[in-house]
Formats: C-alpha cells, structure tokens, sequence
C-alpha cells in the first residue's frame, strides 16, 4: 500500500501508535509503564552525587537524577522534566530546563525570544509565523519556537496551540508547593503521533487498525534481530547488557565493493531498526571488510541517516579493532520491555 498511514489503536491494554509507509512500519510509538519524557515533577532533593557532579531527588514515581548541579541543597524543592528511559537500576534522567512541547509550538521558560524553524525559508511564511506568535499574550521571560510543520497550518491552528501551552506553562512555573508532586505527564502514543507525525497522512483509529493494515506482522519481524539489506546482505542488531551490537555481512556477493554496498545499505536502514526496537545508549557497528578509504563514505551515509531520526544520535568515531561507536539518547522503552509476548501481550 503506498502512501503515508497514522494507525492508532492498542495492544492488550497498551496504548499504540503506527507509522506505516508504503506499506512497511517506519515508527513506532507503545505506552510503557514508566513515566515518559516531557514529564514535568516538583521534585525535591536528596543526596549530592559529588563524583557524579548531580543529584539525586524525590519524585512521586521514584528516584530521579540530575546533572551538573549548582546551589542545590537536601530538601529543597524545584522543577524538572524527564529527559528520557533510564538502564535498569538507574535513576531517570532529568533536566531543570523544562519545555512545553506542541505540534506546532514549543515554549521556553527563561528563553525569552521567538524563533522559526530554520526549515521554513520563505520570507513572507516566516513574517506571518512571527506575527501570530507575537499576537499571542505571554510573560516576557517566556520564549517560542516555532516548528517546521507551521509552514502548512492554519492561523487559528498555531495560535489556538501557542496559547494552549503558554498556558499550561503559565499553570506550572507558577506553582509554589513543596512537597514531590507529579505536575505534568508525559504524552501519550496517540497525543505523540498528533506531535511528531506532522507529514500528511491518511489517520485510521477504528479499533483493529493494527491487524487490517499489518503492523501486527510488522512489530513482530521488529522483535528479532534479522534485518536485510538486500542483495543477499545482511544486518543483525542485538542487544547486550553493556550496549547494542550491530553486524553487517555480506552474504553471497564477493565482489570486490560487496562490503562498502553492504554497510551503505546498513547506514539506510540501521536509524530505522534501533527506532522500532526502541534501543539507545552505546551501539557498536562490526562493519562488513572494506578498504579504509572508504570508512568516510560510510560515515556520510550515517550522518545523512540520522539526521532525520528524531532520537539525537552522537557518532563517536572507528575504533582500534576497527567497528564504529554510536551513542544514542534514551529516547523510547525497548520493545522487548514493552510487549516482551510480541503482539499476544
């Protein structure tokens, strides 16, 4: 089936949300049980972790971490936002920079300013963009962004978005408790797919959505660690307590650029497979055999990849055996964790 499909629906009691393009499952998005990012806490703090240069603090859900801290005493209390799924028997991430994150509109407390997305080059789009975002009443200390997918929206769209946040941040920094509180929770799938999943698409939320459209058989290929290349060349991405490996072959073809066509087609398709399974920390490449004069044109072909995956990926570089390093943020539960049945969970 070509074309662009948002298909919401759930799995057991999960809440799911699809991204199925021409066909073939290209996003995933399954409510986990753990608080997801854009969780907003009135935390208080506990115990310095001076090797560390964070601390730790006190949530309604558990403890949580923050890093690199200053004038920060026990027992006080302050605003932080979940940046992402900590490793098992780790505390959950934190930031005290705390966006309000919409479809079209983020807003920034203390970063005051108006900003449009680089994205939106039209002169005359990027005016009528400013003129709505300074329409809209706001406290001076608060900033906007404005997101790509404004370029396509409707006047009272944006502004209806814009003031709804404004005023949700508004609500929250003006709170004056003390005591631990969960303030704001994270979206949901189906609120993140409205978010994030801007391109036009045919949405489709009858129940049994899923099962018609073969996003069932889709997460099911997802929960192995077999990805083909084509050609006959292979990928296979498992997961370790340590990091997530990654090999390359070449299967059959032994011509002499099997191994770079083998790792090109890797570099397309491996922001893909990490984003399905919902793996992130270190990942380490065991590329297929090619010349090292080639190891630049495989990075270009990453680089390239990644910058339109939504988790902020690092490339770290080749090492001494000669495999690549990636580190990739915590963005998403891995699927294992999430449905750890498959599709019967």
């Amino acid at each position: 089936m070509k074309g662009r499909s948002v298909i919401l629906d759930h799995i057991g009691d999960r809440e799911c949300a699809a991204l199925m393009v021409d066909g073939r499952l290209d996003d995933l998005f399954v409510q986990s049980d753990r608080p997801a990012p854009g969780t907003i806490y009135r935390a208080v703090a506990d115990r310095p972790v001076k090797g560390q240069g964070g601390m730790f603090l006190r949530t309604p859900d558990g403890t949580v971490f923050l890093r690199q801290v200053r004038g920060l005493s026990p027992g006080q209390s302050l605003l932080v936002q979940v940046t992402g799924y900590a490793e098992d028997g780790k505390a959950i991430p934190v930031t005290q920079k705390v966006l309000f994150k919409s479809r079209y509109a983020i807003v920034t407390p203390d970063a005051p300013g108006v900003n449009v997305s680089r994205s939106i080059r039209d002169d005359d789009e990027r005016d009528r963009l400013l003129e709505i975002a300074h329409g809209i009443d706001r406290a001076e200390t608060f900033g906007l962004i404005l997101r790509s997918c404004c370029a396509a929206a409707d006047d009272e769209a944006i502004a209806e978005d814009i003031a709804a946040m404004v005023a949700l941040a508004e609500q929250v920094t003006a709170d004056s408790g003390s005591d631990a509180e969960l303030l704001v929770e994270g979206d949901g799938p189906h609120l993140l797919a409205w978010r994030e999943w801007t391109e036009e698409a045919d949405v489709i939320t009858r129940s049994g959505g899923f099962e018609d459209h073969g996003v069932l058989d889709e997460i099911d290929r997802a929960q192995g660690i077999f990805e083909p290349l084509g050609g006959g060349a292979t990928m296979y991405v498992e997961t370790t307590r340590a990091l997530v490996a990654v090999d390359v072959n070449t299967g059959a073809d032994t011509s002499f650029a099997a191994g770079l066509k083998a790792n090109m087609a890797a570099a397309r398709a491996l922001p893909r497979a990490l984003r399905l399974r919902g793996l992130g920390g270190q990942i380490v490449i065991d590329a297929a055999p090619m010349p090292k004069k080639d190891r630049r044109t495989f990075e270009s072909a990453l680089r390239a990849a990644f910058r339109a995956d939504p988790e902020e990926t690092t490339l770290v570089g080749w090492t001494t055996l000669g495999h690549f390093e990636l580190q990739r943020k915590r963005g998403r539960v891995a699927l294992s964790e999430v449905l750890p049945g498959g599709t019967q969970a």
